[in-house]
C-alpha cells in the first residue's frame, strides 16, 4: 500500500530496461577496448534503479504497516468490547452484592434469639411459625445471591485477564507499527535525495512526466472497459479508479483524496459495496484467482514476488494504479512491473 508504486519498473521502456541496457552496453564496451581478456570493474548501478531498489522496499514495508495497523485496530475494538463486558458485569455484581447485604442484614435483625425461645415468647405462635418458613426461605436466597456473586467475580476476573492479553497485543502492534514507519520514512527520504542528484530529463523518465497523459485514457477506453466487465461491482470500481487519477500517492491513504497502491482498489471497490482486505497480500485471496491471458477490467493484479504492489485492470493490457510518493494515480501497462498473479471480485 505504501510506498509500494514499485513505480521504478514500471515505465514503458522502464527503468530497469534502461538499466539492462546500461549494463549490457558497458560490457561491451569494455570487452572491445581489451581484446575479451580484462574484467571491467564493477560499475554502480544506475540512479534510477537505486530509486526504483528503495521504492520497493518502502512498498514492502507499507504493507507491512497497513498489516499490523489492521491488526492493531482489531486489538484496540476486542479491547473496548471487553471493556464494556466487564462495566456491565460490573454492574450485575453490585446488584448482587447489594441484594446480597439486604439478605444479610435481615438475618442480623432477626437472628438473635434461639427459635424455641423466641416460639415461647410469641403472643401469636401461629405468626411466628409462618415468620421461621420465611427466614429459611430467606436464607436460601441468600446463598443463591452469594452464588451470583461469586460467578460474577470469575466473569469478572476472565474478562480483565482477556483485556489484559489485548492490551499486551496493542503494545506489541504499536511497536511493530513504530518499527515499520521508521523504515517507510528512511526510504522514501533516500529515494527523494536520489532522485534530487538526477538530471531533470531523468527525473521525468522515472516519476513518468505529466500525469495529464494518464487522464487521456478517459473516454472511449473507458467506456469500453466498463462494458467488458464481468460484473456492475467491477465497472464501479473501475470507474472510481478512472476519476482519481492524478490523485497523489500516500502511503496508508485509502481515500477519497490519496491513496497507496492496496488503498486505491480497496477504495474502488468499496465505492461498489464491496470490502475488500486492506493488504496485498491478503487482497490476493480476496476472489477468484484469473490467469492473464484471462483478465477483464475490474479484476486486482499484484507484482513482485512479495506480492507487495497492486493494481486495478481497465482492459487492453492496462492498469489504474498509485506507484509511488513520485507519481500520481495514472494508467501503465500491467507488463512494466514483475506480474505475481491477479484476483477477480465476485
Amino acid at each position: 500500500m505504501a510506498a509500494h508504486r514499485r513505480s521504478r519498473q514500471r515505465p514503458v521502456g522502464g527503468t530497469t530496461a534502461r538499466a539492462a541496457v546500461t549494463l549490457v552496453l558497458a560490457g561491451a564496451a569494455t570487452t572491445a577496448g581489451s581484446g575479451g581478456a580484462a574484467h571491467a570493474a564493477p560499475r554502480p548501478a544506475p540512479a534510477g534503479a537505486e530509486v526504483d531498489r528503495l521504492y520497493r522496499e518502502a512498498e514492502v514495508a507499507t504493507e507491512k504497516y497497513n498489516g499490523a495497523e489492521e491488526k492493531a485496530d482489531s486489538a484496540r475494538e476486542r479491547l473496548r468490547d471487553l471493556q464494556d463486558e466487564t462495566a456491565r458485569a460490573q454492574a450485575r455484581l453490585n446488584k448482587a452484592r447489594e441484594a446480597l447485604g439486604t439478605v444479610a442484614a435481615a438475618q442480623y435483625r432477626d437472628g438473635g434469639l434461639d427459635p424455641a425461645l423466641r416460639l415461647m415468647l410469641s403472643d401469636d405462635p401461629d405468626a411466628y411459625l409462618d415468620g421461621a418458613a420465611l427466614t429459611e426461605r430467606a436464607g436460601s436466597r441468600h446463598h443463591a445471591e452469594l452464588g451470583r456473586v461469586r460467578a460474577q467475580l470469575r466473569e469478572i476476573e476472565k474478562l480483565r485477564g482477556a483485556a489484559r492479553v489485548e492490551v499486551k497485543t496493542l503494545t506489541t502492534r504499536r511497536a511493530e507499527l513504530g518499527r515499520h514507519k521508521r523504515t517507510i520514512t528512511e526510504k522514501l527520504s533516500a529515494a527523494r535525495q536520489a532522485l534530487a542528484r538526477m538530471s531533470p530529463e531523468e527525473r521525468a523518465r522515472i516519476t513518468g512526466g505529466s500525469d495529464r497523459a494518464a487522464r487521456s485514457a478517459g473516454g472511449t477506453a473507458r467506456d469500453a472497459a466498463l462494458s467488458q466487465a464481468p460484473n456492475a461491482r467491477a465497472a464501479q470500481a473501475v470507474a472510481y479508479a478512472h476519476r482519481k487519477l492524478g490523485s497523489p500517492y500516500v502511503w496508508g491513504a485509502t481515500g477519497p483524496d490519496a491513496f497507496d497502491c492496496s488503498g486505491l482498489v480497496l477504495a474502488a471497490y468499496r465505492s461498489a459495496g464491496v470490502s475488500l482486505p486492506r493488504t496485498t497480500y491478503a487482497q490476493i485471496d480476496a476472489g477468484r484467482r484469473v490467469s492473464r491471458s484471462e483478465l477483464l477490467p475490474g479484476d486486482l493484479v499484484f507484482f513482485y514476488s512479495g506480492i507487495s504492489h497492486v493494481g486495478l485492470y481497465i482492459g487492453d493490457g492496462q492498469m489504474i494504479h498509485a506507484p509511488n510518493p513520485s507519481a500520481p494515480v495514472r494508467v501503465a501497462p500491467v507488463d512494466q512491473m514483475p506480474f505475481a498473479g491477479a484476483t477477480r471480485v465476485v
